[in-house]
């Protein structure tokens, strides 16, 4: 499977985080240590969504389009 997750900011609860990868719980302990130059400066972060998905390019596909405009819109509304 592979996942694709929005992070929300504990301290700064509008910021948010698009992501994707194959294990969501050590993917956020990687961003809570720190391990990601996008995610250090507003942690502790937690796990607002994660979809799974059984296509990689689908998956993929996904996480590029909630990076955009529409994309956060959508989030927004139904997340």
């Amino acid at each position: 499977m592979h996942y694709v997750y929005i992070l929300q900011s504990e301290s700064s609860p509008h910021r948010h985080y698009v992501g994707m990868t194959v294990d969501p719980k050590r993917r956020l302990d990687e961003h809570n240590c720190g391990k990601s130059i996008h995610t250090n400066k507003f942690k502790p972060r937690s796990m607002a969504v994660c979809i799974g998905f059984s296509d990689e390019t689908k998956a993929f596909e996904f996480e590029r389009y909630l990076k955009t405009g529409s994309g956060r819109a959508f989030a927004k509304r139904r997340f």
